[in-house]
């Protein structure tokens, strides 16, 4: 189900993706492309990129990429059908559904999502006002929840009547059941999901009310919360509370702070710490993960990173790897929530972040701190339990790291130390096959160059790159195997097989898709000929050093040595040719003539 794909390009094409990006960031005019400071990043220096006339984004510092329907989908957390929808509506683009049910599913979601938005502003007048309410304000007060945090945050009452937000939000059965405030009880009435409860309204990124957390008052009966069910507007991998207020300060700061709790949320916005979210009532997962990975890169886990689960220590360190991401851990006192902290001795909760520390090093700083290191037996426990937690990281170099400091606390020989870890990496206790192994590539033939790296001895074929990208005509004057790096293979013949870059991007997978895009955004002056120039010249001194070599490995006497010999010359003469201004045009017809001769004489 979904837009049938003639209305997404029109959207596209009908979309100024300057004007959207604009409403986010303050672009300028740089040559034919636009710059700005990065909308999904905290920088000083401009270093965001977009090209008006592809419609696609780019940024250097943190490679956020993609077209006006990607960015209003991180920016505003929407599905793709959403962000299209929204996108359509700018810009006049009647939208036709692939599915007949799609339109009147997304209609029913949208009223699903009033109605919730609708209570919560009934539970959160029913608090401020209501007679029955007494209690509940008279606690909230107690914590320190003034009315300007409970209105901030909408906390709401649920009364203890049977039926009555049933009756106010007018539903029928099935949409109370789906939106999760009501259910048929035993006598066929629709009767309220939530009675007796503090309301802690849960909203998506966008700042949708889509569930209900409810906190029952002290000494009432039954659980402590009790939470929505997953339904078609809440799923619980995909929603992190408190996210549609502090995603912008979350930009800003470049962290987010991931609480276990409601209250511990709100505890650090009392304490002027704005960047914290909740899971609301299960792990962090990775889809939270990927969430947070478009407004901040630090993760500060602000909850015991023991309860994180089973093998934390390895999701943390892939999610690392994956969304170039850093997990560190908040220095909370032992047993001590932040909501509590907060109430008592907030700037010990604001301390608690200045000072979070990775998350290897708080689990290494945490072990040697309880460690008896006054004994050499202590000492050696110590090590063998740190370098347990060690032995979990996959990164020598950062193995290496912390192998010095605990030799350093503990007073072994760095030798020593060493070897011990190789001892505990050689015997771990988890699966060793346990590690995700990297995407096999998508070789097209066999090159000389690795893919990888950061062009700086590729600089010719980054630059016929760009050429390609954004214009044919150096295509005229270069062949697919000129680019010894695999990946740049891949862009040149992508792109030169599709005639928009969208489909390109979508062929070519991540890591192809994200060089296209960071291409397409760049300016160049560069002359095609001149870049092919450069390419040739670099292939024909490869083809005098091959037969260079497989001469020294031929009798001087052979038949084959004289052709080496011949085949050199005529490199050595087509290389001084292309050096010669007025040459160079028709020695690179002569060579894209051999080369493509050649290449269907080996087929």
């Amino acid at each position: 189900m979904g837009i049938v794909d003639e209305d997404i390009v029109r959207v596209r094409e009908a979309t100024d993706i300057v004007a959207v990006i604009s409403q986010y960031t303050q672009l300028k005019r740089v040559g034919r492309r636009f710059s700005g400071l990065c909308p999904f990043h905290a920088e000083k220096s401009p270093s965001f990129s977009v090209n008006a006339e592809q419609g696609l984004y780019y940024c250097f510092g943190c490679a956020a990429k993609g077209d006006a329907i990607s960015f209003l989908r991180e920016k505003e957390q929407l599905d793709f059908v959403g962000a299209v929808e929204r996108l359509a509506q700018k810009s006049g683009v009647t939208l036709h559904y692939t599915d007949a049910g799609q339109g009147e599913s997304r209609k029913r979601r949208r009223r699903l999502v009033e109605a919730i938005g609708e209570a919560v502003e009934w539970y959160h007048k029913r608090l401020l006002t209501g007679k029955d309410a007494g209690p509940a304000r008279s606690y909230l007060r107690q914590r320190g929840y003034e009315r300007d945090v409970v209105e901030q945050y909408r906390i709401g009452w649920a009364p203890d009547g049977w039926d009555e937000l049933c009756k106010h939000v007018n539903l029928s059965d099935q949409d109370l059941k789906d939106a999760g405030l009501g259910f048929t009880n035993k006598a066929g009435r629709s009767q309220d999901a939530f009675r007796s409860r503090i309301m802690f309204p849960i909203f998506d990124a966008q700042n949708n009310a889509v569930a209900f957390g409810g906190r029952k008052l002290p000494g009432a009966d039954g659980p402590k919360y009790k939470n929505s069910f997953e339904s078609d507007v809440y799923h619980k991998s995909s929603i992190l509370y408190g996210l549609n207020w502090a995603k912008n300060d979350i930009v800003k700061a470049d962290h987010v702070l991931v609480c276990e709790g409601y209250t511990d949320v709100i505890g650090f916005g009392r304490a002027g710490l704005m960047t914290a979210v909740a899971t609301c009532g299960t792990a962090l997962t990775e889809n939270h993960v990927k969430i947070l990975r478009r407004f901040g890169r630090r993760v500060i886990l602000a909850f015991d990173a023991d309860t994180a689960g089973q093998n934390a220590a390895a999701r943390f360190y892939e999610w690392e790897k994956s969304y170039d991401l850093d997990v560190y851990v908040a220095a909370l006192p032992t047993g001590v929530d932040p909501g509590a902290l907060a109430e008592t001795d907030p700037e010990r909760l604001r301390e608690s972040v200045t000072d979070a520390k990775p998350f290897l090093d708080f689990q290494v700083t945490r072990v040697l701190a309880a460690a008896d290191l006054s004994t050499a037996e202590g000492r050696v426990r110590a090590v063998d339990q740190a370098f347990e937690l060690v032995a979990e990281h996959p990164e020598p170099l950062v193995r290496d790291q912390y192998v010095l400091q605990v030799a350093a606390k503990c007073r072994l020989e760095e030798g020593l130390a060493r070897e011990r870890l190789q001892t505990i990496l050689a015997n771990p206790k988890a699966d060793p096959d346990s590690g995700a192994q990297g995407a096999a590539g998508r070789p097209t033939r066999t090159r000389s160059k690795a893919v990888g790296g950061d062009w700086s001895t590729n600089r010719r074929e980054y630059e016929a790159l760009k050429l390609a990208v954004q214009g044919d005509e150096i295509r005229k004057f270069v062949d697919l195997e000129l680019f010894t790096d695999e990946r740049s293979a891949l862009v040149y013949e992508l792109t030169g097989k599709h005639t928009t870059l969208h489909t390109a991007i979508a062929e070519g997978g991540p890591e192809v898709g994200d060089l296209v895009q960071r291409l397409s955004v760049e300016d160049t002056s560069s002359d095609p000929i001149d870049v092919a120039g450069l390419l040739w010249e670099r292939y024909l001194a490869a083809q005098i050093d091959l037969c260079r070599v497989e001469a020294r490995s031929v009798s001087a006497a052979s038949e084959r040595f004289s052709e080496l010999n011949q085949e050199m010359n005529w490199f050595k003469y087509r290389l001084e040719d292309l050096r010669d201004v007025k040459k160079k045009a028709s020695t690179v017809e002569t060579l894209l003539a051999w080369i493509r001769e050649d290449l269907e004489e080996s087929d």
